[in-house]
């Protein structure tokens, strides 16, 4: 016994003495590369705070998700109820958050994807005032769910862009230097997670990344930037569903034995959005005439006229234009019903005239139930081609592609959305097709409002307009 003790004994002051050497030889270590570790346990919480906001953009994404959804369908059942309510509501809601955006929230107003390209080339010495901020990403959720629960035709992907890039350039306070991660990778990688949570597409958000916001920078994104979208779009998926942003579509058809369809929808929807994205410019840049007069004069009264049009638009259609599309474009996407052949140009009007209201909103939405809605209008030209559902998605790829001449992002969000992978071939030629086209009517859309926006910005302490 008194053995056995013994050896136990001389075990633990063996292992005692060992932890001590190894103890003291970690102890060394330290000591001699203090600073190297230092560094590295910076670079590492910065990373973790670069992927920490990677998920917050996704909550916020989520959050403005819900909001408009339940705003949306609230503004829809109050107007069913009482069919009066949309020509109060819509004018005096719409005169109310256009000055709550001028002088609350100066930055927030229109898609948001513009404002954060223009931010990307903001000079460096110059003073203005900024166009991604806490105050504005708080501003475009609160407002832009105000409007869609009001009657205007919004969406609410491309103002989650303006959201992501907001809290991620906030987030870049807290990095440290050595992570070397620039403001305007910041700015990609907040934008893009934004449309990946918003659309419930990953790979939609790198590819946009790349194709549209990172023109002025480095097409290569690293790795960081990358797992900050993924994150985003893995939290949109936990709160939202597995599903795809449209669910499953079912796509009949071999591209290859569809060219006539493709050729056709490729190009009614390249004049159709190469016409809206035209019209969206000149509104912004060169309109002239009595109206543009009334809202530069006037602009509440203005806003308060666009009201009195969409509410006139949503009695007459039975509410198909209130609203970003979705739950009419997902109608048509699953067969449940047949909508007027109307609702494709109605909703066209109806998103010009919410976008000339200078309110904060968005157009991807609207544009995919554009498309939609001339799929549907094409579908008895072209029924002995293609099945409807095709006919629907490939219009849909063809006018958001016209409409922001982004084809690349256009088909990935497409395909992504409605599981069309079967019909990839065929998303792709239409985009290229329909982007083509639109470049006989209509410059490029965000870019081109991105430059007006740089001309026109005014120092930091100017006063906002009233």
């Amino acid at each position: 016994m008194a053995g056995d003790a013994g050896k136990a004994v001389g075990r633990t002051e063996k292992m005692r003495a060992y932890l001590e050497n190894r103890f003291a030889r970690a102890q060394t270590y330290v000591r001699a590369n203090q600073n190297y570790l230092l560094a590295q346990l910076r670079i590492w919480l910065g990373r973790l705070v670069f992927w920490g906001c990677g998920i917050v953009v996704g909550l916020a994404a989520v959050l403005f998700a819900l909001l408009s959804d339940d705003a949306a369908k609230g503004f829809a059942n109050l107007a069913a109820l009482y069919p009066w309510l949309p020509f109060v509501v819509t004018p005096l809601a719409g005169a109310a958050l256009l000055w709550v955006t001028r002088n609350v929230f100066p930055g927030a107003q229109g898609s948001g994807i513009p404002q954060v390209i223009a931010e990307m080339k903001r000079p460096a010495v110059a003073e203005w005032r900024p166009l991604v901020s806490l105050r504005i990403a708080v501003g475009k959720i609160l407002v832009g769910v105000a409007a869609v629960g009001s009657g205007f035709s919004f969406g609410r992907e491309g103002p989650t862009v303006q959201v992501g890039a907001s809290l991620m350039a906030a987030a870049g306070r807290f990095m440290p230097a050595t992570l070397r991660i620039h403001r305007q990778h910041l700015l990609v990688a907040g934008g893009a997670a934004g449309i990946a949570a918003a659309f419930n597409a990953p790979l939609a958000g790198i590819v946009f990344a790349i194709e549209e916001l990172s023109r002025s920078v480095e097409s290569r994104l690293s790795g960081v930037v990358i797992a900050a979208i993924v994150l985003a779009g893995v939290i949109a998926q936990h709160f939202l569903g597995s599903d795809n942003y449209f669910g499953r579509v079912v796509v009949f058809g071999e591209s290859g034995e569809l060219l006539t369809t493709i050729l056709t929808c490729a190009v009614v929807t390249g004049i159709a959005g190469g016409l809206f994205a035209r019209m969206l410019i000149v509104s912004a840049t060169a309109w002239k005439g009595s109206l543009a007069n009334l809202r530069n004069a006037h602009p509440y009264v203005f806003v308060a006229c666009c009201g009195v049009l969409l509410a006139s638009l949503g009695w007459v259609t039975g509410g198909l234009t209130w609203g970003s599309g979705f739950a009419e474009t997902k109608a048509l996407l699953i067969g449940q019903s047949d909508l007027p052949w109307y609702f494709g140009p109605a909703k066209f009007v109806a998103t010009v005239v919410s976008y000339l209201s200078g309110l904060p909103g968005g157009i991807f939405a609207p544009s995919l139930a554009i498309g939609a809605g001339l799929g549907q209008d094409l579908v008895p030209v072209l029924g002995g081609e293609a099945f409807p559902t095709t006919i629907i998605v490939l219009c849909m790829v063809g006018f958001l592609a016209a409409a922001t001449q982004a084809p690349i992002t256009a088909f990935i969000i497409v395909m992504e959305m409605v599981d069309g992978y079967s019909l990839v071939i065929g998303l792709m030629a239409t985009a290229l097709i329909a982007s083509a086209v639109s470049r006989m009517f209509s410059k490029s859309l965000y870019t081109t409002l991105a430059e007006n926006m740089l001309r026109q910005q005014v120092p930091v302490d100017s006063p906002p307009p009233k």
